[in-house]
């Protein structure tokens, strides 16, 4: 069972994704902060990351800058960049940290994004 790590600040967003990939049989994990994120990332080793990109005090771009210089394997973790903030500075540096994708939420609906985030999975 592929693993799924969402960081995402809106408490029904996050909610909303983890029971609608749980529902895919995914195995669902979740943060609400980059620190957070992070942490689970180094526990628990999941097979991609739904990454938002405005977060509290650190941002999803500044977390990925962390992950990378992480010194072991977690550092290659897939990341799709998932967010409403379309900027072109913001995709080129998350494209620059190795995103897989860059999704704007408000260009999908739920289910577009369940079938993009699958593709990336094993």
């Amino acid at each position: 069972m592929s693993k799924l790590l969402i960081i995402e600040d809106e408490p029904l967003l996050r909610e909303m994704y983890c029971q609608v990939f749980a529902e895919h049989g995914l195995n669902v994990m979740s943060a609400e902060s980059a620190e957070e994120g992070l942490l689970i990332l180094e526990q628990e080793a999941p097979d991609l990351v739904l990454l938002d990109i405005l977060l509290p005090n650190a941002s999803g771009l500044e977390m990925l800058e962390q992950l990378r210089r992480i010194p072991s394997n977690i550092a290659k973790t897939k990341v799709v960049a998932f967010s409403n903030y379309d900027n072109k500075i913001a995709r080129e540096k998350a494209r620059e940290l190795g995103v897989l994708d860059y999704l704007i939420k408000t260009e999908f609906t739920p289910q577009e994004i369940v079938e993009k985030i699958m593709s990336y999975l094993p």
